[in-house]
């Protein structure tokens, strides 16, 4: 552990003008972001919460609908396609030069993802990822709006009632 964390020492030659008396916050560990190690009960917190997170009703209809796309040999075969077709896009824009193919390729991709879009099957996957999505924003919303309203309130009850060396 290196010495951004510990505690810090005075047998060193100041270049700032203050005293050390007891209202000073010198023995206050600083952390270097690289070395910042997260409280084990804050990590147990969130793997509770990621835990209940995997049996919402959102992340479910996900996993169903996931099953149903992968079993799906229809879609499957469309992807395949699509990916068939990326890979001639590349060659033909990179490696071939030829803006014509490369166009006509694009108009084909274009052809079988409308296609797999348009299947309801397909809708539903892409719904559920929106909702999980969604949901998982939600929660670092809210935690991200929570500590800050909470040092906001600790930051104006300090400037309130300011410390006092007496």
């Amino acid at each position: 552990m290196s010495a951004t964390n510990t505690k810090h020492e005075h047998s060193h030659d100041h270049s700032h003008d203050h005293e050390h008396g007891h209202c000073h916050h010198d023995d206050i560990p600083r952390f270097d972001n690289r070395e910042l190690i997260v409280r084990e009960d804050i990590l147990a917190r969130a793997h509770e919460l990621a835990q209940l997170i995997t049996t919402s009703e959102e992340v479910a209809l996900y996993q169903k609908s996931e099953k149903l796309i992968q079993g799906h040999d229809r879609i499957q075969g469309l992807i395949a396609q699509i990916k068939k077709k990326q890979k001639e896009l590349v060659a033909f824009q990179n490696t071939f030069k030829n803006q014509k193919m490369a166009d006509k390729i694009e108009q084909e991709i274009a052809v079988l993802q409308d296609e797999l879009d348009e299947m309801p099957v397909v809708q539903q996957f892409q719904q559920s990822q929106t909702d999980v999505n969604y949901l998982l924003q939600s929660i670092v919303s809210i935690i991200r709006d929570t500590v800050a309203e909470r040092l906001d309130l600790e930051a104006a009850a300090k400037a309130e009632a300011p410390e006092t060396c007496d």
